[in-house]
């Protein structure tokens, strides 16, 4: 990935945002100064051993944050922190979760003092962007150049799946470790389909006559988290690539002039209209994922856009017997640029290694743990979810949602899409989620939806304090 230059207004703005107190919401990750001197302090090292390769301080802090969302944080405490612990008995880890983490680490970060590693995920994630922008991230190249845990004649980069290092990637450098590969797709219950005589479609036309017949029979064809509608904004961006190739996504991440006023951007946001003034569960807009897959649950809905993290988040709520299984958008019409089956599957689940913690070469140690085949495996098994980590699920996966996923996966071959302006941009992101939502309640025509989102990312575009990130 190539990165432009930045300018240091957006930086001295958002430090002064943090110090006052005014971080806008829009802006996930508002980076304040390190600590009275505004510099970061000085990487921390230990001895270097055969042992320690990455040099940790062995009697030193590693406090770990994780975001308790979809996954948990059992796995963190029951697979990936003994397995430190274990080589390195000396260390004193401090676990800690929460739902929200920019506003729980926000202050740290512009205190100067952050921990030693943090899993970056969900609505309330700090932006990537400007982390890396404010200079707050370690570099993960000692990372990925270090033995592997398994096979010290191994590197870890060659046990990894070179997208995850790319996606994590800025100017080159990495500074995120993805984690979990999320595939997407829509999510229903088996043995519901079974038992009713519906079958998952495979062209649009299929698509809009299954709703019509879920309709009849009582039950609402589709939904989604509509307080959160970055959801339904991932299915429309996956049936845009679809439609026209993945350079309709990689127009978009670049901020180019026109990317969302495209064609296939347009069919696309008309078909989830269509969907959204015609089959959508009554309420939708004011739903969370919660009550959205209680409602799924429940048999009162059929079919909902997610990840593949949903049936380890349903564990324990959905029925016995409800047999998750999920599949990806059909095909829009005989001139997609895509095939059938193609899916938008990202590494994703990040983890970052703040620059200015007490003890960084310790945030390094326990990414490279959770990069071993057990650690990997184990976690694939937990929660239901794939890893990175080349080869690590044989023999783990158990759910049927995740079997199906991981079929879909295996079908799509190379014919995966991913975007990043999620990443990149949060106030992007934001916009178009937002205005999303409003298009399938029928509050914006598709002209209105995609002018609001080419009006953001011109706006960022033309911003010169802001960096710019291409693919």
């Amino acid at each position: 990935m190539v990165v432009g230059a930045a300018g240091l207004s957006r930086r001295e703005l958002l430090r002064g945002a943090v110090l006052a107190g005014l971080c806008p919401p829009a802006l996930s990750a508002c980076a304040g100064p390190w600590g009275r001197g505004g510099a970061p302090a000085a990487p921390v090292r230990g001895a270097t051993s055969a042992a320690n390769p990455l040099g940790l301080v062995e009697d030193g802090p590693l406090e770990v944050w994780i975001f308790d969302g979809g996954l948990g944080d059992g796995y963190a405490r029951t697979i990936h922190e003994p397995l430190v612990a274990g080589r390195f008995p000396r260390l004193r880890i401090r676990h800690n979760a929460t739902k929200e983490i920019a506003k729980a680490l926000q202050p740290r970060f512009a205190g100067g003092d952050p921990p030693e590693l943090v899993n970056n995920s969900g609505a309330n994630a700090m932006e990537f962007g400007a982390l890396v922008q404010d200079g707050r991230l370690t570099d993960l190249t000692p990372l990925y150049d270090a033995p592997s845990w398994d096979d010290p004649s191994v590197t870890v980069r060659e046990t990894v799946d070179a997208a995850a290092i790319e996606l994590g990637s800025y100017d080159g450098r990495p500074y995120v470790m993805n984690y979990a590969t999320t595939v997407w797709g829509i999510w229903y219950s088996r043995a519901l389909f079974e038992a009713r005589g519906w079958r998952p479609p495979r062209t649009w036309a299929q698509f809009l006559a299954l709703c019509e017949t879920v309709g009849k029979s009582g039950t609402a064809p589709f939904t989604y988290a509509g307080t959160h509608p970055q959801y339904i904004c991932e299915a429309i961006l996956t049936l845009a690539a679809k439609i026209g190739g993945r350079e309709v996504l990689r127009r978009i991440d670049n901020l180019e002039e026109g990317a969302w006023l495209a064609e296939p951007v347009r069919q696309a946001a008309e078909a989830f209209a269509e969907i959204g003034a015609k089959h959508l569960l009554q309420g939708t807009a004011g739903l969370d994922h919660v009550q959205t897959q209680t409602a799924q649950n429940r048999g009162r809905v059929a079919m909902l856009p997610c990840g593949s993290w949903l049936e380890n988040e349903q564990r324990g709520a959905a029925p016995a017997g409800f047999d998750y299984a999920m599949f990806p958008l059909p095909d829009f019409g005989p001139s997609d640029a895509m095939p059938y089956g193609t899916l938008h599957a990202q590494p994703g689940e990040e983890y970052i290694v703040p620059a200015g913690s007490a003890n960084p070469r310790a945030g390094l140690e326990y990414m490279r743990a959770m990069l071993s085949r057990r650690a990997a495996g184990r976690f694939t098994e937990a929660v239901s979810t794939l890893t990175v980590v080349k080869g690590a699920s044989e023999g783990h996966v158990r759910g049927p949602g995740l079997r199906s996923a991981s079929t879909a996966l295996a079908e799509a071959g190379e014919h995966v899409v991913s975007f990043l302006f999620r990443k990149w941009y949060a106030e992007l992101h934001d916009e178009v989620a937002a205005v999303s939502g409003r298009l399938m309640n029928g509050g914006l025509t598709v002209g209105q939806w995609a002018e609001r989102a080419q009006r953001r990312a011109d706006a960022i575009r033309n911003d010169s304090s802001v960096r710019k990130f291409t693919r």
